[in-house]
């Protein structure tokens, strides 16, 4: 006898996939503004939303703990680090 597991919180596959496709072209759209931005801190902060929008990508692939670790370093552990850099670079050239 084989039996569907079925939760309560079932998304149907078609609205799955849209949203799977919203979020690939968001993140797309988000990697070309990394790139195309020439200010550094405009871009280290454009780098962090990409950060956010790839841990949005990984929840929407079902990939909770990638999620996890990329919220951490993606979006504020990698930016911080770029901007304590600039800050530094910035104070040595005065």
């Amino acid at each position: 006898m084989s039996a569907a597991v079925s939760t309560p919180y079932t998304v149907p596959a078609g609205l799955m996939n849209a949203l799977q496709i919203t979020v690939l072209v968001l993140v797309a759209v988000g990697a070309t503004a990394v790139v195309l931005i020439r200010a550094h801190v405009r871009q280290v902060l454009v780098l962090s939303v990409y950060g956010v929008l790839l841990a949005v990508l990984f929840l929407v692939f079902q990939a909770p703990d990638v999620t996890l670790s990329e919220l951490t370093v993606g979006a504020v552990v990698l930016p911080a680090i770029l901007l304590l850099t600039l800050a530094k670079i910035r104070k040595r050239e005065e």
